[in-house]
């Protein structure tokens, strides 16, 4: 039964209350002045408060301050007269929750106390969760010792104490997105929304919709008016994942508003504040996309203020054993698996593959061996067959790039230039940088030896 403080030196008016109010939902204590109330607010521990404006020993006003000293978290209703309004007001603005008037309407004030039992309610529950997802996202969850994953944790630090833009690199898997809610679900802005937006899965025709909203008759088919992704995020965090795929035309239009910190829905003139952090990651080479004129220069410095560079997993695969054992106990609770050891031949296996999906990658293939293990140890055999195969031309085959038996020429280049695409992740721009041979030239032998990239044709 929720308990209610009620003060008020009207002793009809508080019997009528207890009387009419509630239905015997609610544990009524009366005080007849607003000190007695402060003494039953500490001792009592009500869950709610109404208390009058004008009584004697101590005002409502002067009560209400000191309740919300005392617990801040309390609602407070306050009963006033016709000529309180001003002294309501004040009361309002010193934190009362609402106030009713005198004649107190019974059914009026029990809407009231039920709608601020609700939102203190919803309120709890939203700090729950905010706390969860802290929790979900706090910087120990990014598993990492290598040098380059420590730095980026200082940098996340760092970041959570200011509203810079924030560009972060790094290819698909290594959990860019996991960088972004670790930013904002550590950051002053945590209980303001996170609003996340792949770019590349946006139809070119619908993006601007997409990102500001539209208004109703704005285009075919918006029968209502509708809140963009820029609108949702509030004072939270917008991020816009695979910002490199965003078409040209539509830079022009981010460019503005990150610029000017305002935006229009299609459809109409009226401005609207943008007030949210940005965050942005992509797995392209945005410099180079910056030569080549297909990602705008100014854009690029807009939102690139703080880079984070995310190194793939084959790049740090001393991480592999404390990855693979954060994400297995993960696996367990979402699946109800029991894995508790990963065994010294299988964890070999882990260490050694070539993951062209990084984290993302080695979270499906654990997830497949749960589904396959028979009890607490997880097995190699239980690994799926791919990740002991790389094939015949992988970096952790057995054989040489330069073998005993005498070879041509020609093979030992096709040899080296599959070697150097493998060690840049096959980024052309790099392999050619390493083998001092131009992009045409890359091209050309490529074809001519035949070389594929794993998974393509």
């Amino acid at each position: 039964m929720v308990k209610i403080l009620l003060i008020d030196d009207d002793v009809k008016l508080t019997e009528s209350i207890e009387l009419n109010v509630g239905e015997n939902r609610y544990e009524w204590i009366i005080a007849h002045d607003g000190k007695t109330g402060l003494e039953l607010l500490e001792s009592a521990e009500p869950q709610l408060v109404l208390c009058d404006i004008r009584m004697p020993k101590m005002d409502g006003i002067t009560f209400l301050k000191h309740a919300k000293e005392t617990n801040p978290e309390i609602p407070v209703i306050m009963i006033t007269a016709y000529e309180d309004m001003e002294t309501t007001i004040k009361a309002m603005q010193f934190g009362a929750f609402e106030y009713v008037r005198k004649p107190v309407d019974t059914d009026e004030l029990e809407l009231t106390i039920d709608r601020a039992l609700e939102t203190v309610q919803r309120e709890k529950n939203l700090n729950r969760l905010v706390t969860e997802i802290s929790a979900q996202y706090r910087i120990n969850n990014l598993v990492g010792s290598t040098p380059a994953m420590q730095e980026i944790f200082k940098t996340i630090g760092q970041l959570t104490m200011s509203r810079v833009s924030v560009l972060i690199n790094g290819e698909s898997g290594t959990g860019k997105e996991l960088i972004a809610k670790a930013i904002h679900y550590n950051s002053a802005e945590k209980e303001h929304p996170f609003v996340a937006v792949n770019c590349s899965a946006i139809p070119e025709g619908l993006i601007e919709s997409e990102l500001f909203g539209h208004e109703k008759g704005s285009f075919t088919g918006a029968i209502a008016t509708t809140k963009g992704r820029f609108e949702e995020c509030g004072e939270g965090t917008l991020f816009l994942d695979e910002i490199g795929d965003v078409p040209v035309s539509m830079q022009v239009k981010l460019l503005r508003v990150l610029q000017e910190k305002e935006f229009s829905r299609v459809g109409s003139s009226k401005s609207i504040p943008f007030k949210a952090r940005v965050i942005t990651a992509t797995h392209r080479d945005l410099k180079e996309r910056v030569e080549q004129e297909t990602f705008r220069e100014d854009l690029y410095y807009r939102i690139a203020v703080v880079c984070i560079e995310v190194p793939p997993l084959r790049e740090r695969r001393e991480d592999i054993p404390k990855l693979a054992e954060y994400l297995t106990a993960k696996i367990n609770r979402e699946m109800e698996t029991s894995i508790k050891i990963i065994e010294p031949d299988a964890m070999d296996v882990l260490k050694s593959y070539q993951y062209q999906g990084n984290v993302r990658e080695l979270e499906n293939i654990l997830r497949h061996a749960a589904v396959m293990a028979k009890g607490e140890v997880l097995l190699r055999e239980y690994l799926p067959e791919i990740i002991g195969t790389e094939g015949e031309d992988s970096l952790d085959s057995n054989k040489s790039m330069f073998p005993e038996e005498l070879v041509s020429l020609e093979e030992i280049e096709r040899r080296y230039i599959l070697y150097t695409l493998q060690k840049t992740d096959w980024k052309k721009k790099q392999a050619c940088e390493a083998l001092n041979i131009a992009r045409t030239t890359l091209d050309r032998k490529i074809e001519q030896y035949g070389i594929k990239m794993p998974g393509k044709g």
